[in-house]
């Protein structure tokens, strides 16, 4: 435990402390936001009835005419509303404009993923990926994958090494007694592991749901489960079953200028609040006369809102329904976890103890590389530029009746996890190479070598 702890901290560390330091940059996008995007996301004045969305969604139209209308999200109080293009040449990102929804007047535009702002994709996309595509996603998955077995591993060392004074002081607060040293820099580093230890699982546990191996296992598990996000069917009654069947499977071009009629849309969104969807919503827009309009809530923040409906343009009735509360639990709780992930779930709140969860982290990780050069041997015939690894063959004590066991579950996690598994068959093989080779000459002990505090 103690070899793969501090092998796993050496290797993964970096990647886990770019994940901290980015994951921190992105925890105050809302309100890095509002300050950049002031202006096309807000309204100065909020008195005054709102505008027919219809009339909003036509002076976008006016300001943008090329795309196709894909989706409307209403503002309300100080917030604009944000009307969505898609065009080919921006793949999954659309086009946004920002319309007061007061007066009308369209007050910016931007290029947007999903909603999110320029800035707002940015960051997101250097937490995920650094800005290197497919490629870079390895490194938050790196992290993901291993920031639990680090965590766990570092509890189980703390706890076994205040056996013989297991106190909630000992194990909680750091070892103020140590004025310098491994023994101080080790204790800080613990106890705020102890800490966080809660919150790190968390975050690795949801970082690792959409990422790019493991999250497409976690969601392989939830569809055999019946576990996986439910949607509101939007065939409309009457359309056959070849234009159904045409515009789910590709017939029609995603980008097809002959959308639904946009007139149409204060007549569905009416529908919606009467079927109860309150607060924020997205509207989407269908592109055939076979397919419903759709009202989703998109409230992140707790109580989630997640209802969803379909509605039929032609005589604004609800003709299909899915809410939240009859959501999977599994789906509850990965709705959840993204939420808190992000920042979103509890507001201002859920900000700080992210903030709090990334400093806490690089400071474990800077404690962690000061340890390893504080144990560095010191003899002057001896001396080296870092400590050494705990001994090896720590595996032979355990009983065969939990090795067998446990090697079965590190090789179902390795196919689970696949960037938890690769790395650690790497890690054993150079091991076993590197021990192999020195062979079996016994260890002479070096002054200063780290192992006393």
């Amino acid at each position: 435990m103690a070899r793969l702890h501090f092998y796993a901290g050496v290797l993964v560390a970096p990647f886990l402390l770019v994940a901290a330091v980015t994951g921190l940059l992105y925890t105050f996008t809302p309100q890095l936001d509002a300050f950049v995007y002031d202006k096309e996301l807000t309204v100065a004045h909020t008195s005054g009835t709102a505008r027919p969305l219809a009339e909003q969604v036509d002076a976008a139209r006016d300001s943008h005419p090329k795309g196709t209308l894909v989706a409307v999200r209403p503002g309300s109080g100080e917030e604009t509303t944000q009307v969505d293009f898609a065009l080919p040449e921006l793949g999954e990102r659309a086009h946004t404009v920002y319309v007061d929804p007061y007066t009308g007047k369209v007050t910016g535009q931007l290029t947007t993923w999903y909603g999110s702002t320029p800035l707002k994709t940015w960051l997101d996309d250097l937490h995920r990926n650094l800005h290197l595509g497919t490629t870079g996603r390895y490194y938050s998955e790196i992290a993901a994958s291993w920031l639990w077995v680090l965590v766990l591993g570092g509890l189980v060392l703390w706890w076994r090494r205040q056996r013989r004074n297991r106190t909630a002081r000992r194990l909680l607060l750091p070892d103020l007694a140590a004025k310098k040293g491994v023994r101080r820099t080790r204790s800080w580093h613990a106890v705020t592991g102890v800490w966080l230890s809660i919150g790190l699982l968390v975050l690795a546990a949801t970082g690792l749901t959409w990422s790019r191996f493991a999250g497409a296992h976690f969601g392989e598990a939830l569809d055999a489960l019946r576990s996986g996000t439910p949607g509101v069917s939007t065939a409309l009654p009457g359309a056959s079953a070849d234009e159904q069947g045409g515009h789910h499977h590709g017939g029609t071009d995603a980008h097809s200028t002959h959308g639904a009629d946009p007139t149409s849309i204060d007549a569905v969104l009416e529908a919606a609040r009467r079927d109860g969807l309150s607060g924020p919503v997205a509207i989407g827009v269908p592109q055939d006369a076979t397919t419903a309009w759709t009202v989703s809530q998109n409230r992140n923040l707790w109580p989630v809102g997640r209802d969803s409906v379909a509605v039929d343009a032609s005589n604004a009735k609800v003709i299909d329904r899915v809410d939240f509360a009859d959501w999977p639990v599994l789906a509850k709780l990965t709705r959840w976890g993204i939420n808190a992930h992000m920042g979103t779930l509890f507001g201002l709140v859920n900000q700080i103890l992210l903030a709090v969860l990334a400093i806490g982290l690089t400071c474990m990780i800077l404690w962690g590389y000061r340890m390893w050069w504080q144990r560095r041997p010191t003899r002057a015939d001896r001396g080296a530029l870092v400590g050494v690894p705990p001994a090896r063959g720590a595996w032979r004590g355990i009983p065969y009746g939990a090795l067998v066991p446990g090697v079965l579950a590190v090789v179902a996690l390795g196919w689970a996890l696949p960037l938890f598994g690769i790395p650690l068959a790497v890690f054993l093989a150079v091991d076993v190479l590197v021990g192999a080779v020195r062979g079996r000459r016994p260890a002479t002990p070096v002054t200063g070598s780290g192992t006393a505090d």
